[in-house]
């Protein structure tokens, strides 16, 4: 078998969501795996705007098939853990944090209360445990909704106040001793906030802690983010729950998978999704579905359900490419100057959608018609625009295997970003159309981007880029050369930097100095 983890494969933990009153708990304890063996037959829909027959098996199979992780439950997992050796079971292994089990009725007559501290204290324990007996040095985390809280819970407070000192110093830092990286769809980081109600429905909510969703509001989760230790520095005024300590479990091995889909999302007969707004995925308003700094991505997908972000394509491949992947690929606006010659009134807006050769889907997508689409900081005299703008962090595997184009397994990793530049004209909050051309944009293009990976006669990465509207053939024929070669403008080991200027004829428009720079850096796991 090896050093357990040194495949890259650890341990995987899933830690599942907020279930609120009995029978929904109970719903929950009766699925052997708490919802993430949950797969789906649609996606949210083609071209023409039907609904298409797409047969995702579920995130928790896809591991055992790509992967070929082992689900090692035999009956009880806790039992099966503690009746085995330390290091004689797979590390490659899936475990389900089953903290509701206690708190259904089908197993007892008095079922205890759910306490979400109690929950981050014993994934502490189950972590240990599988740590154990598996050798492996660290694990993943991987969270749905409120487990992603209580994954914070155990980074930020849990882990740090069990291994004080004798003094009851902490160490902001130390689940970075257990937890080697977290993946999180759809969680209210920055809690659950409502678009009616004046604040009345949160204060009500956190006043009487109906069905426990209190610890969806600001109190509750400054206690439960905020060891005791550190209160005396951070006090509840200064808290921001988007926002983990710069000492603590670094947010660059945290990624958040963010929802835009509040349509689908049928809880509570879709009133759920009008009290959170449009800007949502039916629960979680997209500003509160990020940690700050840390890498995201957008999809359109609703909280959970049939068209659910966890049971979906779109997650499954930000989940492997997180985990997995050995390459981080940033992309940033450079030179951009839009808005030069244009009123002052006149704002702009880039849809921004990334798809990965191969992929039935896209993997981010930002745009106006789901409300998020990338705000462009306009031009104007004596105010530069802050540059360069990030626009998206994604992830690829050079170990993972090629599509086949031909008969062949493809050489490089292809991937496109989509862009497509909208203005808008905004006087004291309302939008004005004397001169508006609905869903036509001031700029759309496609950058295709080619990336060949590091490999043992070459350290840094090779990468070829061009602008569709440059490419003289069919995508899928476009084979790039030296003219599409990007060089690496950066220098620094174990870095690559290229930049690719816009098509010269939208250089008035967009700038002269306008490009788009792409950083690609090794990753490695942090053992």
């Amino acid at each position: 078998m090896g050093i357990p983890g040194a495949d890259g494969r650890l341990p995987i933990i899933y830690v599942r969501g907020f279930a609120g009153n009995g029978r929904a708990i109970n719903s929950a304890v009766d699925d052997p795996f708490y919802g993430f063996s949950q797969g789906s037959v649609h996606v949210r829909s083609d071209s023409r705007g039907k609904a298409r027959f797409h047969q995702f098996e579920s995130p928790m199979l896809r591991l055992v098939t790509d992967h070929k992780y082992e689900v090692p439950v035999h009956g009880d997992q806790w039992a099966y853990l503690q009746g085995v050796d330390a290091g004689t079971v797979n590390p490659a292994s899936i475990w389900i944090h089953r903290f509701y089990d206690d708190s259904a009725d089908t197993f007892g007559e008095d079922p205890e209360k759910f306490s979400f501290e109690e929950a981050a204290h014993d994934l502490f324990r189950l972590i240990k445990l599988v740590l154990d007996r598996t050798g492996a040095p660290k694990v993943f985390l991987v969270a749905h909704s409120m487990g992603g809280l209580i994954c914070r819970s155990l980074l930020q407070r849990v882990i740090p106040e069990e291994m004080a000192d004798a003094d009851g110093n902490v160490d902001p830092a130390a689940g970075t001793v257990y937890v080697a990286r977290v993946f999180t769809y759809a969680t209210p980081h920055g809690g659950i906030n409502f678009v009616v109600g004046y604040g009345l429905l949160e204060r009500i909510r956190d006043a009487t802690g109906i069905q426990g969703a209190d610890i969806f509001g600001p109190d509750r989760m400054y206690d439960y983010l905020t060891p005791a230790a550190r209160r005396r520095t951070l006090r509840r005024d200064a808290f921001q729950a988007t926002e983990m300590p710069d000492d603590g479990f670094p947010v660059g091995e945290l990624f958040c998978l963010v929802g835009s889909n509040p349509e689908d999302y049928d809880v509570a007969f879709g009133l759920s999704s009008k009290a959170v707004g449009p800007r949502s995925d039916g629960l979680v308003q997209i500003d509160n579905a990020a940690v700050r700094g840390a890498p995201l991505a957008i999809v359109h997908r609703s909280h959970s359900g049939r068209y659910g972000i966890v049971n979906s394509e779109e997650g499954y491949q930000n989940l492997q490419r997180f985990l997995f992947g050995d390459l981080k690929i940033q992309v940033e606006l450079v030179g951009f100057t839009v808005g030069r010659d244009a009123p002052r009134e006149v704002e702009f807006q880039l849809d921004v959608g990334v798809a990965i050769r191969g992929l039935p889907v896209m993997v981010h997508e930002q745009s106006a018609a789901h409300f998020c689409p990338v705000q462009i900081e306009r031009w104007r005299e004596g105010d530069p625009i802050d540059s360069p703008q990030p626009l998206l962090t994604t992830f690829l595997s050079s170990q993972a295997p090629r599509p086949l184009v031909g008969g062949r397994s493809v050489p490089r990793l292809r991937q496109a970003l989509r862009l497509r530049l909208m203005s808008i004209v905004e006087k004291q909050g309302r939008f004005f159309f004397e001169d508006h051309m609905e869903q036509t944009e001031d700029w759309q293009d496609t950058l295709v981007v080619d990336i060949e990976p590091p490999s043992a006669k070459q350290p840094l990465p090779t990468a070829w880029a061009a602008w569709n509207s440059t490419i003289p053939t069919a995508l899928r024929d476009w084979i790039p050369d030296d003219r599409d070669r990007l060089l690496d403008r950066d220098g620094t080991a174990n870095r690559w930097s290229g930049r690719i200027d816009v098509p010269a004829l939208m250089k008035p428009l967009l700038g002269d100095n306008a490009g788009l720079q792409i950083t690609v850096t090794p990753r490695i796991l942090p053992l």
